[in-house]
């Protein structure tokens, strides 16, 4: 019996070892691209590794590219153990995470777990844009190319440019977005046949997989994990989400009774301060007096208000010129309150993103879901309604009652100059870093979509 269990222990073991192939050589791999990275950022400036982009010496320069050649003839050895090995052995992620899921109560490291098929998804995608780079490298490019189209759900950069976000998205195994690469482990995404590449057509491998996976006992447990896991990430992210809207206001509006405000009136009762921060203000208080002394007189002339003599009607203005000073050092108190209460609420929204960090990261993989997940036309839509509206033909209208608004809640006089100065260059700034965004990352990850929004913006 000791014997049958030791054995049994040792083959377990064995199969460990095998099973773990794939996710080992991709790490390997990914290391490996890594160091490739970080020599571009430390010494050619996240370019190339190439001569054209650094002032180097012939030793410094062959030290780079014997180290460049080192580092890809690794990612192309890994990666050929990776195509190799995942054919054969097929992990199921949901499984083994859902036991370590069961095995701990942490709901911080129960995230860890979820995001890792994503990180998976990302590693392949850094290893992908390092091999394009070096396409033209000397024995890189034949390698690469047999690399990019292999049977293994390995994007090449070409295919990955034309592959729809939206249907990476509906992949369970890639929904998740991982916070940083380095810190999730690899886990091999739960990929059937139709994932690989066959003489058959996809559909009937993808029709072989569902009667598959229909037929699988556990497939019920399987779709209930996959519902807890995705229900637990939602609920995450928009219980986030309200306590970055929530505490804010209430910061800003505790701060601004309790503790600002008794603190400023104090400060202006003892000081006699000015009724009116600004002249604009005093400006609006003028006319707003005159046009009540203009009506009074209108109304006793028309008959619509009883007679009176010059010297009721100057009583009841200087009433009014009481109340407009009583309303307008309001005024005056909330706006230098406001200052003080939003700087502290501005505070609480940073320290509450920078102490939620796992937070964020389940806020940004919803966000993403749902954004990459919508239809091109939905993409495209969203994006000319944003562009139209914020640098568009009529956004300058827009801007200039925000700003307005903005400096009448800080009790600050309009400058025309400055909004006016504002408007002719942040929208300017914002329309070239949003088309660049577009160039450089939508077109890269959803050409369909980028296509979509020409044709929709023409």
């Amino acid at each position: 019996m000791s014997n049958s269990i030791r054995l049994g222990g040792l083959f377990r073991t064995a199969r460990q070892w095998f099973t773990k192939t794939p996710e080992r050589a991709l790490d390997q791999a990914y290391e490996a691209a890594l160091k490739i990275q970080q020599i571009e950022v430390d010494y050619f400036d996240g370019n190339p590794i190439s001569a054209d982009y650094g002032d180097y010496g012939q030793s410094a320069q062959a030290y780079f590219e014997t180290e460049l050649k080192k580092y890809l003839n690794l990612i192309r050895m890994r990666m050929g153990e990776f195509r190799s090995s995942s054919s054969i052995f097929r992990v199921d992620n949901e499984r083994v995470m859902e036991v370590q899921l069961s095995e701990h109560v942490d709901d911080d490291y129960a995230l860890d777990l979820i995001d890792r098929p994503a990180a998976f998804f990302r590693k392949l995608r850094v290893i992908d844009d390092v091999l394009a780079r070096y396409a033209d490298a000397p024995g890189s490019a034949k390698a690469d190319s047999t690399l990019a189209t292999t049977s293994n759900p390995v994007p090449n950069p070409t295919s990955n440019r034309a592959l729809k976000r939206s249907e990476i998205v509906k992949d369970s195994s890639l929904r998740e977005v991982a916070r940083t690469p380095q810190a999730d482990a690899a886990a091999p995404s739960n990929e059937g046949l139709s994932a690989q590449s066959s003489v058959l057509p996809r559909s009937i491998l993808r029709t072989v997989d569902r009667i598959r996976q229909d037929l699988d006992p556990e497939a019920e447990d399987q779709v209930v994990r996959n519902f807890r896991s995705s229900k637990t990430k939602t609920t995450m992210a928009l219980r986030f989400i309200l306590f970055l809207i929530i505490v804010p206001l209430i910061t800003q509006q505790v701060s601004k009774n309790f503790i600002v405000g008794p603190v400023v009136n104090y400060v202006r009762d003892s000081t006699n301060a000015e009724v009116f921060l600004n002249m604009e203000m005093e400006e609006e208080a003028l006319h707003e007096l005159q046009q009540f002394e203009e009506r009074l007189r209108f109304e006793v002339l028309i008959g619509k208000a009883p007679p009176l003599n010059e010297l009721r009607i100057e009583e009841q203005v200087r009433e009014k010129a009481f109340e407009i000073e009583e309303a307008y050092r309001q005024r005056s108190s909330d706006a230098v309150k406001n200052v003080f209460s939003d700087m502290i609420a501005a505070l609480a929204f940073g320290l509450l993103l920078s102490a939620c960090g796992r937070q964020v990261a389940a806020l940004k993989g919803f966000m993403d879901e749902i954004v990459y997940g919508l239809s091109d036309s939905a993409k495209a839509f969203i994006i000319i309604l944003f562009t139209d509206m914020f640098v568009g033909f009529h956004s300058p209208h827009g801007w200039e009652v925000l700003l307005e608004g903005l400096s009448r809640h800080l009790g600050f006089s309009a400058n025309h100059n400055f909004i006016f100065l504002f408007i002719a260059t942040f929208p300017v700034i914002l329309d070239t870093v949003f088309k660049y965004w577009i160039f450089r990352y939508l077109n890269r990850i959803s050409p369909s979509a980028v296509a979509t929004y020409k044709n929709m913006n023409e």
